[in-house]
């Protein structure tokens, strides 16, 4: 099994912007665990600021991927690209906010992704990746 974890803008920050809100652990220490706690599945880390290169890595491995984690920052709630991005293609897409973004601003409550996505995790931390991936691995089992 293949999963394509998607992170968008500022989140290259993890474990040093604004810590209250997304913790202080970096990204990279927690995929070491994500990948350790699922030997069995391949997981691949790809991370951009900018809106075109997300597309591009949606289309990339929308084809032949079994699952898609996508925490698209910012991006969430602005962009049809990314929405158009993710109903283009064949690989179901689990959309993930290490936040709740309903406890935030109200701008931060709408999300453009959504409606193309398979579902929705926010709130958990980074822990939201983590049952992303077990929905993407369980579903392969049922």
């Amino acid at each position: 099994m293949k999963i394509q974890i998607i992170n968008g803008p500022n989140l290259n920050l993890l474990g040093v912007r604004e810590p209250e809100v997304y913790g202080s652990t970096n990204f990279d220490s927690f995929l070491a665990k994500l990948r350790k706690a699922y030997p069995q599945t391949q997981i691949e880390y790809f991370q951009s600021n900018t809106e075109g290169a997300l597309v591009d890595k949606i289309h990339e491995v929308g084809f032949s991927f079994d699952g898609i984690v996508l925490n698209a920052g910012a991006y969430t709630h602005t962009s049809v690209a990314l929405l158009d991005a993710i109903k283009a293609v064949s690989t179901p897409v689990i959309e993930v906010h290490i936040s709740n973004i309903h406890q935030r601003e109200e701008f931060r409550h709408h999300s453009m992704i959504s409606a193309g996505c398979k579902g929705v995790i926010c709130g958990f931390g980074l822990d939201s990746y983590r049952l992303a991936i077990e929905a993407i691995v369980g579903s392969s089992r049922v």
